[in-house]
């Protein structure tokens, strides 16, 4: 009975997304995010796929500190200012040139930043000068120390200036916290944290549920988020239900979207000690079958559905498992992957990593981006962060001639040769990218060790050692992504 189910669903799904194959564009991105007492080794997870369409270029920059003269504006995309900061503090970008909401940022105390696009049914809002967009992020990790402290920040801009797009969940961790903090166009937003113990999935819709602002510890958001839906009609309090954040506020497509319910349902079945079919209600958060490892999370941004009633074909779909009518989790939009894993009993600088996979975290080795390193390999970045910020929606006709050598278009470059014939060559892709991560992860241990021991003597050192160790391991991933190798 389940197989039929699932077969009148797959082909529901082709032919919605024949009708609205527009629609789904605004369907992509991923994440994970897992409390410190659901790992094995104590630290929080943030996992994430960024998906984007079209020719794309993601640059890696490391910014440092900055001190900002007095009366210093930030300048918004839709033309508001906003007061800068007296002091700013250093991060590692990813930078996805001229996209709004692709950029993905760790700063110097460990706060990781990315988002998932989750369409809203609000068609108004209210903005004042434009509202913010692009700039949220980038002001939650230039100015807050954890995760809570970046949604406190963030909450006083919107409620101040709105915010410009329709929805959005933005996944916030630092070594101790882990937070999903849901915008909606205008000036409403609500966070929860997930607990210690749990793990929360979060595709391109909301997934907080009932919410509770007196508790402090665990929510926080607008004052009037439930009087703002009863207003618009999206909540009923004579209905009898609890509040709902996600159905008050999520758009029905993005809800309902085969892509989004499919990838939830199956990072569930992968992690979960609970079994979900695919029509069931899923939960915000959950518990694990296992304590997880950064390794198991790394497993699911790079799954493909193999092994389920979803997956297309035993030889991928003639070659390619990421051009499908359901939304793959590793899907033909992605552009990089990444794991942070973020440790609180080591200094910030050794404890907070970003492994990322670039493009493609099926077929590319996921790299160690140490928080403390001091610069980025030219082959990986454009040079000037300040630059940069500067033209970042300057208009590119031709991103690909203005960076021609850059690494990135080395792993596109790969992961679409992979593609042309990935049933027949992804064993052996596979093997090598498992043997590479593996001799990092069995060396990580001693690596950080002899940093540590350094750096509790001389951190500029040490800071030197991480640079240059997760140099040589990026150079390395470029050389044997080349075609010819």
């Amino acid at each position: 009975m389940k197989k039929l189910l699932i077969k009148l669903i797959c082909f529901t799904v082709l032919i919605l997304s024949i009708k609205n194959i527009y629609a789904q564009t605004e369907f992509n991105c991923f994440s994970i995010l897992v409390g410190k007492k659901a790992t094995v080794d104590g630290s929080t997870i943030l996992a994430h796929n960024e998906d984007d369409y079209g020719k794309l270029l993601v640059d890696w920059y490391k910014v440092p500190r900055f001190t900002h003269e007095p009366g210093t504006k930030i300048e918004l995309k839709n033309g508001g200012q906003i007061d800068q900061a007296n002091e700013t503090y250093g991060f590692i970008w990813l930078e996805m040139p001229g996209f709004d909401f692709s950029d993905s940022y760790m700063n110097e105390w460990g706060v990781t930043v990315t988002s998932d696009g989750c369409q809203s049914k609000e068609t108004e809002g209210e903005l004042i000068n434009g509202g913010i967009g692009y700039y949220l992020r980038r002001i939650m990790i230039e100015r807050a120390k954890s995760a809570k402290e970046a949604i406190k920040i963030a909450g006083e801009i919107i409620d101040s200036v709105g915010y410009s797009y329709s929805g959005r969940s933005y996944c916030i961790a630092d070594p101790e916290q882990a937070w999903i903090m849901s915008v909606v166009k205008g000036k409403h937003w609500v966070a929860q944290r997930i607990a210690d113990d749990q793990v929360a999935i979060i595709p391109n819709y909301y997934t907080i549920k009932e919410i509770d602002l007196i508790d402090t510890v665990n929510f926080l958001g607008s004052a009037d988020i439930v009087d703002y839906a009863t207003q618009k009609g999206w909540y009923d309090p004579e209905s009898g239900k609890e509040f709902n954040f996600r159905t008050a506020y999520g758009s029905p497509a993005s809800l309902n979207s085969m892509g989004n319910i499919a990838r939830k349902w199956h990072a569930l079945n992968l992690l979960s000690e609970k079994q979900y079919d695919f029509s069931d209600e899923f939960p915000f958060s959950f518990k694990s079958q296992n304590k997880l490892a950064i390794q198991d999370v790394m497993l699911v941004l790079q799954n493909h559905y193999e092994g389920t009633q979803l997956e297309t074909h035993p030889d991928y779909n003639a070659g390619n498992p990421h051009e499908n009518v359901i939304t793959r989790i590793c899907s033909s939009s992605n552009q990089y992957g990444f794991v942070a894993q973020l440790r609180n009993w080591l200094p910030t600088d050794i404890g907070s990593i970003l492994w990322i996979a670039p493009r493609r975290p099926c077929t590319q080795p996921f790299i160690p981006w140490y928080c403390g390193i001091n610069s980025i390999p030219n082959e990986y970045t454009r040079g000037d962060y300040v630059e940069a910020l500067e033209q970042h929606f300057a208009i590119n006709e031709n991103i690909y001639e203005q960076s021609k050598s850059h690494a990135f278009w080395v792993f596109v470059n790969r992961s679409e040769e992979i593609d042309k014939n990935y049933g027949n060559s992804i064993n052996e892709i596979r093997k090598k990218k498992i043997v590479f991560e593996k001799e990092i992860f069995e060396k990580q241990v001693a690596f950080e060790g002899e940093v540590l021991a350094v750096y509790k003597k001389n951190p500029k050192k040490a800071k030197k050692m991480l640079t240059n160790y997760t140099s040589k391991l990026a150079i390395k991933a470029l050389s044997l992504s080349k075609l010819n190798n």
